[in-house]
């Protein structure tokens, strides 16, 4: 659970003089084992369930149930002694991160159970002293980028908020919770911070100069931002710029690519002079010169929005053709699909064989400010829908677009928003794809379920709402649902629960499961058999 919603991948700190090791402690004997059917298959067989299945057994805390419960601890090296790290809080659910600050002293993340209140400890590992050095509360859910990515330097604690207003912004801290500095004030987000360097310029990436983009930026001792001239970047700043930063931001890998151009990477000066050229992908995009396909960027306007989406298209319409289209869309809390980036995915074979993909990001994704995404909080799949839903109405009317071939497309929670938006009363759609979908969110895990929608006994109306097993009778098209029957993140009972649902209203789907594969459904060619039967499935409902 925690290295799936937190990101987390160690729970352990060593002091920077090494005498001293913290770590994390979870407790897990009250959460619930949930199990999963393990077979023999074709794909790594499993022979010793050649004739009995086996089974996969692990704790797993799905909404409103019991957490493991987390603790921090010491052990000294020289004395050969552990001792207990109580944080001073009763509401502490969660511990994210431990991690030693250059001066010595743990630096401990910890929220409440909705993750609406974050506050940050300095502990002092030997007397145990545990001081709140700095507090955040939110109406909504404190981002994950606010307590993941705090960055410990010598004179202070850079922090990534949206505490101020409505866009996630940079501030630091000195160790003692002293506010020394707003260090960006912009009218746009903060996607990423790398890092300072000995002279005090600060390195970030921000999406910016719109939504679509992400330009790495540069704020100097004085306070001024300047966009770092990224190799193969526009003047402009259109595109997207990240960088790997060496300690220190002296030299740094920077990428960049856009809908046109292969990521090209690059060993440079932190200013971005160009020290050697590590990749530049010509050859691989050579490779897709001649596919006959377009992308373009759009605008839809949706309910007093307007929505930043992109089509994957033949290159040339016939002007007496009306095109088949698949709404794609993911449309999770903090996600963003339409973004100025490369990428050669199914969309593009769809398109040669004449099946037009349009992507929208409706209200709840990123990179718009809180305002437009923490509407959906405690309402997970009701403004998606709306969105979703109006936008596949504005391409319905466009001259190329056959308004009696629209489909729904989406995996995981775009496989929910796919559920959810082919059962509105107003469903435009003449097919659904759901893959490994979340189809009732008390079957999902407590951190990121919660996170969005509190516990269903805080929220019961918001996720029987948000339900599509709740809705499976108002389903209005041919479906196609497909899940893996290992899938440890969305587990399959949720596609067998809401099949369950459409039997026993007597409305018939079509289904593919893929025994022993998880929620990627990748290897053995299975990610291909995915789209080849999302294909075919078009094709027969598109005739």
């Amino acid at each position: 659970m925690y290295e799936e919603e937190f990101d987390t991948s160690n729970s352990l700190a060593w002091s920077p003089d090494d005498n001293v090791l913290c770590y994390i402690r979870y407790d897990e004997s009250a959460v619930p084992m949930y199990s999963l059917p393990q077979y023999q298959g074709a794909c790594a067989a499993k022979d010793q369930y050649a004739l009995y299945p086996g089974s996969m057994s692990y704790k797993y805390p799905v909404a409103g149930r019991p957490n493991s419960r987390v603790s921090i601890h010491s052990y000294q090296i020289d004395e050969r002694k552990t001792k207990d790290l109580p944080l001073p809080d009763a509401d502490i659910e969660y511990i994210p991160r431990i991690r030693f600050a250059p001066t010595g002293t743990l630096m401990a993340v910890a929220l409440n159970r909705n993750q609406s209140k974050m506050t940050l400890y300095a502990v002092n590992p030997l007397s145990t002293v545990a001081r709140n050095v700095y507090t955040e509360e939110s109406q909504a859910w404190i981002a994950p980028d606010t307590y993941q990515n705090i960055a410990y330097q010598a004179d202070g604690m850079v922090i990534m908020s949206a505490r101020n207003g409505d866009r996630m912004q940079l501030y630091k801290y000195s160790y003692a919770g002293a506010l020394i500095s707003r260090l960006v004030s912009t009218d746009y987000d903060i996607t990423k911070y790398y890092g300072a360097d000995a002279v005090g310029n600060h390195y970030f990436q921000a999406a910016t100069p719109t939504p679509i983009d992400r330009s790495v930026l540069r704020r100097d001792a004085k306070g001024a931002v300047t966009r770092v001239a990224v190799p193969g970047s526009t003047a402009d700043g259109s595109g997207t710029a990240d960088a790997d930063m060496s300690p220190g931001c002296r030299y740094a890998m920077y990428s960049f690519s856009d809908k046109d151009t292969a990521p090209l990477y690059t060993m440079c000066t932190a200013a971005g002079k160009t020290l050697r050229t590590l990749l530049d992908n010509s050859e691989y995009r050579a490779t897709y010169a001649d596919m006959g396909v377009t992308k373009e960027w759009i605008q839809v306007p949706a309910n007093g929005n307007t929505l930043n989406g992109y089509i994957v298209r033949p290159s040339t319409l016939e002007p007496s053709c009306r095109y088949p289209v698949v709404m794609y869309q993911y449309s999770g809390p903090g996600s963003q699909l339409v973004l100025n980036r490369w990428e050669m995915d199914w969309m593009y074979y769809f398109a040669q064989k004449g099946i037009i993909t349009v992507c929208v990001d409706g209200r709840g994704t990123a990179a718009r400010g809180n305002k437009f995404m923490h509407c959906v909080y405690r309402n997970l799949g009701h403004y998606e829908t709306i969105d979703q839903v109006a936008a596949a109405r504005h391409i319905a009317a466009m001259p190329w677009a056959d308004p009696e071939r629209m489909a729904i497309y989406g995996w995981s929670y775009g496989g929910f928003e796919a559920l959810m938006a082919a059962s509105a009363q107003d469903a435009p759609y003449a097919a659904c794809i759901a893959i490994a979908p979340v189809t009732d969110w008390r079957y999902y895990d407590t951190i990121y379920g919660e996170r969005f929608m509190q516990t269903p006994q805080q929220n019961d109306e918001g996720y029987n709402a948000g339900s599509p097993v709740n809705k499976a009778a108002n389903l209005k098209c041919p479906l196609l649902i497909m899940c893996g029957t290992a899938d440890d993140n969305v587990h399959p009972a949720n596609t067998y629960e809401y099949v369950s649902r459409l039997q026993s209203h007597g409305i018939l789907c079509d289904m593919m499961v893929f025994p022993n594969m998880n929620h990627s459904i990748n290897g053995c060619n299975s990610r291909a058999v995915v789209f080849a039967n999302m294909l075919r499935f078009l094709q027969r409902q598109f005739k």
